[in-house]
């Protein structure tokens, strides 16, 4: 038996192999970030008729600059797209720009030809019914009013 012969675990997504080192035998794709809206929820939907909003999240990192001292916070945005009626539904209801959400969902890219047809590429969070969650955790005008909010996400600094 040579090292590539691998025993499964029970019970588990790991395996060994002949020396007993353990190592993933499948991937796992799931992103999960808390974040705040940058901007209303977008509705669209399916030719089937179906909900899908598109949402807009900021996540941040704060950071001391080591030569002035000064704190400064790194900001990604990340693209979501929610193909859940009931979760897209929600969206639209619930959901206002500097909202902060919990987002559980996968990564998905796209990939298209553009009208000059230079190909672009598009990397979202997809979240659904069977491998997802989208969960409102605090809204700004809320948060604003009560004390602690420090995480940096307030409505002026938003570019949308």
């Amino acid at each position: 038996m040579d090292d590539r012969k691998r025993e499964k675990i029970p019970g588990s997504s790991l395996s060994k192999n002949k020396k007993g080192k353990r190592f993933m035998s499948g991937s796992i794709n799931k992103v999960i970030i808390v974040g705040r809206l940058g901007r209303d929820p977008e509705m669209k939907s399916t030719q089937q008729g179906s909900k899908v909003a598109l949402l807009s999240v900021a996540t941040g990192e704060r950071y001391r600059d080591k030569n002035t001292g000064e704190t400064k916070t790194l900001t990604d945005w990340h693209r979501i797209v929610v193909f859940s009626d009931n979760m897209a539904g929600y969206a639209e209801k619930y959901l206002k720009k500097g909202d902060q959400v919990y987002i559980e969902g996968r990564l998905k890219t796209r990939t298209w030809d553009d009208n000059m047809g230079n190909r672009r590429y598009v990397t979202e969070i997809v979240v659904s019914d069977y491998r997802g969650s989208l969960i409102n955790i605090g809204n700004q005008r809320r948060d604003q009013n009560s004390s602690g909010n420090n995480d940096g996400f307030h409505d002026d600094g938003i570019p949308f």
